[in-house]
């Protein structure tokens, strides 16, 4: 049991770094100020390509964190 949560941690790490690398910045800088950034993109950013690569990223983060404390339990 532990092996195969050993493979199933290390392919959700390889996983998270491709996610993360594959996003964009979220530079709006001072332009978020005063709601200037506020136009129809990113009102609907969340159904877009990005915002899925977003929700994925937080998915296999809560799995990460899941598997790394099963493993680092002693049983």
């Amino acid at each position: 049991m532990r092996i195969f949560l050993t493979l199933i941690f290390i392919l959700v790490c390889i996983a998270m770094v491709v996610l993360v690398l594959s996003q964009q910045g979220k530079d709006a800088g001072l332009g978020g100020l005063g709601g200037v950034g506020d136009t129809y993109w990113s009102k609907n950013k969340s159904r877009s390509m990005e915002g899925k690569l977003v929700q994925i990223t937080a998915i296999l983060a809560a799995v990460f964190f899941v598997i790394a404390v099963i493993l680092n339990l002693n049983f």
